[in-house]
């Protein structure tokens, strides 16, 4: 008799690729983005939860009803899936995603022991230098990706739960170091998903992290008619974020101030000294309730010159 396999998604359209392709075994989509908002090791616990639900009601307007319907309502039903010999894991190389992994292989190891867990990691494609995501690759190449998954080994799930439980931590300084001692080859995206982790830490020269001074140079250098063509633009051209429409659209409503208008979009004076570094927007930017996984974001400060972080001591 065949192994059950169970199949965990990175998405919706991962899941429906799966479906149409007629794989074997169950599904299960992972309807969460932890690289946003405050994080907690306890992965699935009523604790974990409210945090979360705290965290998409307040930045992101998400309702209760939804927030249970959306996200809860499937994970309760991957805690009713315990039959299974194996379980695969589909997700891709940008950070949206290698978070999601880490968390739900970090479940895995508390709930799933022995079972065999697998992996499914797009990303390189016949050494092109352009990466994929899974929705991007064909019928045949998503097959073949599938045929040659990955065996995770138990080093390979203490590794992954061992950064989870940094990336949740209170200080992401053992994080900075520990990422960069993987022997594994298992997980070969993770350490530029890290590196672009570490730089959403606003830098020392004006008090905006990568993301929001790439946001200010798209600007600088191009033309848009409308907020929605400027997202457009920052989608197609993101690094390995792997950030949908709705973060930018929320991080640009942090950054208004740096704007005259959407409608063209244009930057204000200030918006244009902080790009510059003549200006730091570092105490206007502050919060105390913004978190990234289990730290303060501005507690901490990227120092570009040694690409190292610096606590900020209050």
């Amino acid at each position: 008799m065949a192994s059950s396999i169970l199949h965990i998604t990175n998405g919706d359209s991962t899941t429906d690729r799966i479906n149409k392709l007629n794989f074997k075994g169950d599904i299960i989509t992972w309807r969460e983005m932890l690289c946003e908002g405050k994080t907690s090791v306890d992965v699935g616990s009523e604790s974990f939860w409210k945090t979360r639900f705290d965290f998409l009601k307040s930045s992101y307007k998400v309702s209760k009803q939804k927030f249970i319907d959306y996200t809860v309502k499937e994970y309760r039903n991957l805690c009713n899936q315990k039959e299974q010999d194996e379980i695969v894991l589909w997700f891709e190389y940008d950070l949206f995603c290698q978070i999601n992994m880490l968390a739900v292989i970090s479940w895995l190891k508390r709930y799933r022991k022995e079972r065999q867990i697998s992996l499914v990691c797009s990303g390189t494609i016949n050494d092109q230098e352009k990466l994929f995501g899974l929705n991007e690759l064909t019928n045949s190449q998503l097959k073949e990706l599938y045929k040659k998954r990955t065996q995770l080994t138990k080093d390979d799930i203490e590794y992954a739960d061992y950064i989870w439980q940094l990336y949740c931590s209170d200080s992401p300084l053992q994080l900075e170091n520990a990422y960069k001692f993987n022997s594994s080859a298992t997980f070969s995206y993770l350490e530029e998903a890290i590196k672009s982790h570490l730089l959403r830490f606003p830098s020392i020269k004006n008090g905006l992290n990568h993301v929001e001074n790439s946001i200010l140079k798209t600007v600088k250098n191009n033309q848009f008619t409308s907020k929605e063509q400027l997202v457009g633009n920052l989608l197609s051209n993101q690094e390995n974020y792997g950030f949908g429409d709705i973060q930018y659209f929320n991080k640009l409503d942090q950054l208004k101030k740096l704007f005259t208008s959407f409608n063209p979009v244009k930057l204000s004076k200030v918006g244009k000294q902080v790009l510059h570094n003549q200006t730091n927007y570092y105490s206007k930017m502050r919060s105390d309730f913004s978190y990234l996984g289990g730290s303060k974001k501005y507690s901490y400060l990227y120092v570009n010159s040694t690409d190292k972080l610096l606590k900020i001591t209050s």
